[in-house]
């Protein structure tokens, strides 16, 4: 899937209220969120059959989303040629959420997005990422805001 495709699913208006979500959200707790976004694989990843959670690997290092003081980052991939989304956390988040909560998310995120409501799924999801932040990482009297908030198209 071409990024244009991309754009379609995600226009500029799109990713600027997702990334106006995202600095609300962590107005509120001590974790980070990003947000990464592709059409599809590679052929190079095709041809070694990585799927969406290695490549969602490869992105979390390489936005570092694991640069943050309290190791609580957190990476939302999406990836829409096969409508996957995968949901990854830094050690600090891993240890204190489960990963079927993770997973919970995906999955409802996987059928907005059955529903070509992209959009709303993305929101929705930072929404309930937001509840699991604030619950297990609450603002601290020093709350900077480290990682890039501005959705990343691939």
């Amino acid at each position: 899937m071409p990024g244009w495709l991309v754009r379609r699913a995600f226009p500029v208006s799109s990713l600027r209220r997702i990334e106006q979500a995202i600095s609300e959200s962590e107005r509120g707790h001590q974790g980070e969120i990003r947000v990464a976004m592709e059409g599809g694989l590679g052929l190079g990843a095709l041809l070694a059959d990585q799927g969406a959670r290695e490549r969602a690997v490869e992105v979390f290092a390489a936005l570092r989303v694991w640069d943050t003081e309290h190791n609580s980052g957190v990476l939302l991939y999406v990836q829409l040629a096969d409508r996957k989304v995968e949901i990854l956390a830094d050690r600090g988040i891993s240890r204190r959420v489960a990963q079927p909560e993770w997973q919970d998310i995906c999955r409802e995120m996987e059928q907005a997005f059955r529903a070509r409501l992209f959009e709303r799924g993305v929101l929705h999801a930072v929404e309930r990422i937001t509840a699991l932040l604030v619950r297990h990482f609450p603002p601290g009297a020093d709350n900077p805001d480290e990682l890039v908030n501005r959705p990343v198209v691939l």
